[in-house]
């Protein structure tokens, strides 16, 4: 029996895709083999030894640490695009606020309550106070073309916009869902540089903290209009105060509000509302609850942000699985030791990831002696070994 803790409350009709025969879900349990979470806050969380997997309902992951659980040889999973669709269109709606003056107008609004038959006249008397520019013919770049990224450049051409996107690893998935109009930039600086609309669609990671600076300010048109619907800390908060006063940026909009944005002015801050749709906290459920099942039950690896991507089909017989650091001769020494134990490989994989290398082992009997496990795990590099029946 598996169990799961989840350290947040997840959709239901994710949850309820884990067997009950084979699962236990619960946010207090000392030992679980997994957790599923949203934006629970796992940075200072101590690790239990029975922890195997750790699957975020959301494509953020910096609430996790991730280099903690490398080392530990947990697995962590995001669930990239299944939000992408109440992100895209968040960041189109923040487009709309920031080149037309809308919420300062319904607050401005809210204080004709009570003035009756003189609120027609009072509108259209103050109504000027609250104009705008519209979006069509403008400049979006849009950084960053990943799934939500992609989503925001082609619905931005539809609405007629002119797109500029930048992004240096860009997959050959993502760019085969790219609108062919949308122009896709060498660098960072021309992506900017003519835009009226920058917005960010990137991870935040120890790299890219502090993305949007002074330096990548200046670089930008005056009176820019900045969206950040990724993550707070890919702003400068300190830099961005400057800009908003002298004016270089016009209107900055986030999802992300903290004591430092609530003091600026020309701020439009949206409480987290990205992905705060009943369609994205479902479908973020059901594929990180799918993820997790594929790897305590068969081994695989799907859309980890820290082991290398792995998918066998089962042969029979018992899956052996194997993380070592990823050198020269580990499968030689690997399968060295199943020889010696008179074991036949049916079916193997072997994928790597930077420093990481993961195997995937079927072979063809149903049990694997504990002299072969003990064998298998002195190998130096090797840091982790499963057993699957």
């Amino acid at each position: 029996m598996y169990k799961i803790q989840n350290l947040n409350k997840i959709d239901e009709e994710g949850l309820k895709i884990f067997p009950s025969d084979q699962y236990q879900i619960d946010s207090k349990f000392a030992d679980p083999d997994a957790i599923i979470l949203r934006s629970f806050d796992m940075l200072n969380m101590e690790m239990p030894s029975s922890l195997m997997a750790i699957a975020r309902a959301g494509a953020g992951y910096n609430n996790i640490p991730v280099d903690k659980c490398t080392e530990k040889g947990i697995v962590v999973f995001n669930t990239p695009g299944a939000n992408a669709n109440g992100v895209k269109e968040l960041v189109i709606a923040g487009m709309l606020l920031t080149s037309r003056d809308i919420a300062s107008g319904i607050e401005w609004a809210k204080t004709l309550k009570g003035k009756g038959s003189e609120i027609p006249a009072l509108v259209e008397a103050g109504k000027n106070n609250y104009g705008g520019t519209e979006i069509q013919n403008k400049t979006l770049a849009v950084i960053g073309l990943g799934a939500i990224g992609v989503l925001v450049a082609n619905a931005a051409r539809a609405l007629g916009m002119n797109v500029i996107g930048y992004d240096p690893y860009m997959s050959v998935n993502a760019a085969l869902k790219l609108s062919s109009s949308v122009n896709v930039a060498r660098s960072i600086e021309a992506t900017v540089a003519n835009a009226d609309f920058v917005t960010i669609n990137i991870p935040q990671t120890s790299e890219t903290k502090g993305y949007i600076n002074k330096n990548l300010i200046a670089q930008m048109k005056d009176g820019v209009r900045v969206l950040n619907f990724a993550r707070g800390g890919l702003i400068n908060n300190a830099d961005m105060k400057v800009a908003l006063e002298s004016g270089k940026v016009g209107k900055y909009i986030t999802d992300f509000p903290d004591a430092e944005v609530m003091e600026m002015k020309n701020v439009i801050a949206i409480p987290h509302l990205g992905a705060s749709t009943a369609e994205s906290e479902t479908n973020c459920a059901i594929m990180a609850v799918d993820q997790l099942r594929e790897y305590l039950e068969k081994g695989n690896i799907i859309n980890s942000v820290n082991f290398p991507a792995a998918e066998m089909d089962r042969t029979g017989g018992t899956r052996i699985l194997i993380a070592n650091k990823n050198v020269p001769n580990m499968v030689g020494q690997i399968t060295t030791v199943l020889a010696s134990e008179n074991v036949n490989i049916a079916n193997m994989l072997n994928r790597n990831r930077n420093e990481i290398a993961y195997n995937i082992i079927d072979v063809d009997r149903n049990d694997v002696s504990d002299s072969c496990i003990s064998k298998l795990k002195a190998i130096e590099g090797v840091f982790l070994i499963r057993v699957i029946k």
